[in-house]
């Protein structure tokens, strides 16, 4: 078997159990302490890890770890389902109506069973360094999320903005990854005045070499 062929088994066989257990990239990575760069790279087929690291992978999904290096043909892996990537998105626009699409993205069956997803191309460095100018990231909607969830947040009628969600008592914080970007801390009364939306949970990131 060549390189590249084990590196396509290896990520068909990791994107499956990554669905399957309804994780993302990042959270499997902090999980068994890789960077998510490196993880998506084992995703995309571009790279092979250390048999440490599959023996760390398959303990968590609690998998033999030859169900990640081998090929199984009889597996039902899962269907795959298109997704528009958008370049911007805009307040007071449904994301159905709009045009500024920029490419697409396949998503897992199962994980497309989960909600309804879009993928947004980032802009900027206010999220570095984990995520890239250029980057997409694969967008759950939802209109909430959890304390430390990455999120995709409408602000006063701007386009939107991806950053870490934190939530206190009375307000909450949407917190660049970037130290260089001050977060920006919002009272109750202007998330319901300027207003301040969320609109999605990042689940995925995705980054093309």
């Amino acid at each position: 078997m060549t390189d590249i062929e084990q590196k396509k088994i290896f990520s068909k066989n990791l994107n499956f159990y990554l669905s399957k257990a309804n994780k993302t990239q990042k959270e499997v990575a902090d999980a068994i302490s890789v960077s998510p760069q490196t993880f998506n790279t084992w995703c995309q087929g571009i790279a092979l890890p250390r048999m440490g690291k599959v023996q760390r992978l398959a303990d968590y999904f609690h998998i033999e770890k030859s169900f990640l290096i081998d090929e199984h043909t009889e597996q039902p892996f899962p269907k795959s389902n298109i997704i528009k990537v958008l370049g911007r998105v805009a307040a007071g626009i449904p994301l159905e109506a709009i045009t500024d699409i920029v490419d697409e993205e396949e998503i897992p069956e199962e994980l497309a069973k989960t909600g309804e997803f879009f993928g947004l191309k980032i802009s900027g460095d206010s999220m570095e360094p984990d995520i890239h100018n250029g980057d997409t990231v694969i967008v759950r909607k939802q209109d909430d999320a959890e304390s430390d969830e990455i999120v995709i947040a409408l602000i006063n009628g701007n386009d939107g903005v991806c950053k870490r969600l934190k939530k206190y008592a009375d307000s909450i914080a949407l917190i660049s990854l970037n130290p260089n970007y001050e977060p920006m801390y919002f009272s109750q009364k202007e998330i319901s005045e300027k207003p301040v939306k969320i609109i999605g949970k990042v689940v995925e990131l995705r980054r093309k070499f």
